[in-house]
């Protein structure tokens, strides 16, 4: 289908189809994508034209922003002992778990094995603010938790991958120095170019926020990172700002979930390829187990510890035993840069999206927390 108009509409009625389908299921539509993006990409074929995997990637980029932009400084201060615990063992467990399974249960060569261990130790920023705007809970105490415990988690993903297997040159140095500037100046820019020029119809912040979100995304891509790390690192310390903006955070929402997020969780579905889940099934069910049970071991222990309720505690577990953008991203690089090959990527690849709908489904069906929202937001 060559038709650029004719490819949009179908990406967007799956997108609805995806959207009025979760509504009566009553699970994330986020999730509803995913697995609307796998039976497309199985069945009627989804062109990964460059134009959707850039609005994908700017998805990724936009909706990881927001999630950092939700992390209430105050909540996490309050509970740091546990966000920051829940993190570091949310990405060690998993990392260590999968890491053996590949090396000594599979026999896999060490730099391939910490491709399998890395790709499979993340927790899907992307999927967890997604639901957690859907159901509500990223106005709670427990959601902001949860988002934190993420970013830690994900960080150590990072780390891990960078310093593994960087390439240390003058862009990621220079990456580093303009990110950290950026942290300090960004907080001080931000609200001050909104008090001159914000409320308008031209939306001027929100497209310095885009400009910035750009600029800081390809000299990552320069320094062999990602963009959605600074995207993270910015809307972290920028949650101030918004928070006390909530309506700019809505609109910016608006952009996202409408248009933007739908051809990323539906192309994360479409790469599910039928024939490697049937061939593969037996490593791909391996390896997602074995994520999951480090991930239970590691954080329910920790919930009980920090005295969570129980069903808040498994729902905590579920969230963090999910996996999308960076593990992808992990198992991609392994795969570019020759140290894993097409089945070993098409096995971890599969894993990885399948911890996307697996825990966030056995999560939202029967661990569902009730809440009340916190005071600013109710």
């Amino acid at each position: 289908m060559e038709n650029i108009w004719f490819q949009s509409a179908l990406w967007m009625a799956l997108a609805l189809v995806a959207a009025i389908g979760s509504f009566f299921v009553t699970i994330s539509a986020a999730l509803f994508e995913i697995v609307v993006g796998a039976i497309g990409g199985n069945t009627i074929g989804m062109p990964l034209t460059p134009w959707i995997n850039y609005l994908a990637a700017f998805g990724a980029i936009v909706l990881t922003f927001l999630a950092g932009t939700d992390i209430d400084p105050h909540v996490v201060k309050k509970h740091f002992a546990s966000s920051v615990t829940i993190g570091l063992i949310g990405f060690f467990a998993p990392y260590v778990g999968c890491l053996l399974l590949a090396r000594y249960g599979l026999g896999w060569p060490w730099p391939q094995a910490q491709i399998g261990g890395i790709a499979l130790s993340t927790t899907s920023v992307a999927v967890v603010y997604a639901v957690m705007v859907e159901t509500g809970y990223n106005r709670t105490e427990l959601g902001k938790i949860i988002l934190a415990a993420c970013f830690i988690n994900d960080i150590g993903t990072v780390l891990a991958l960078g310093l593994i297997f960087a390439n240390y040159n003058i862009y990621l140095l220079l990456f580093a120095i303009v990110m950290v500037a950026a942290m300090v100046v960004l907080p001080w820019v931000v609200p001050r170019l909104f008090k001159a020029f914000g409320k308008r119809t031209s939306e001027p912040e929100i497209k310095f926020l885009f400009l910035a979100l750009f600029a800081l995304g390809g000299l990552a891509n320069l320094g062999q990172s990602e963009a959605v790390l600074p995207a993270y690192l910015v809307g972290m310390v920028l949650a101030p700002f918004f928070l006390a903006n909530r309506e700019l955070q809505r609109r910016m929402r608006a952009i996202c979930f409408a248009f933007l997020t739908p051809f990323y969780f539906l192309k994360a579905g479409s790469l599910i390829e039928a024939k490697a889940l049937i061939t593969g099934a037996g490593l791909i069910g391996l390896f997602l187990a074995v994520k999951m049970a480090t991930k239970f071991v590691g954080v329910l222990p920790l919930t009980r510890y920090f005295k969570f309720h129980p069903r808040e505690g498994m729902y905590t577990t579920m969230m963090m035993s999910t996996g999308l953008t960076f593990g992808s991203i992990s198992a991609l690089f392994g795969l570019t840069h020759h140290i894993i090959d097409q089945v070993q990527y098409t096995i971890l690849l599969t894993a990885v999206i399948g911890s996307a709908v697996v825990p966030t489904l056995i999560a939202q069906i029967w661990f569902q927390p009730h809440f009340e929202p916190l005071e600013e937001d109710a």
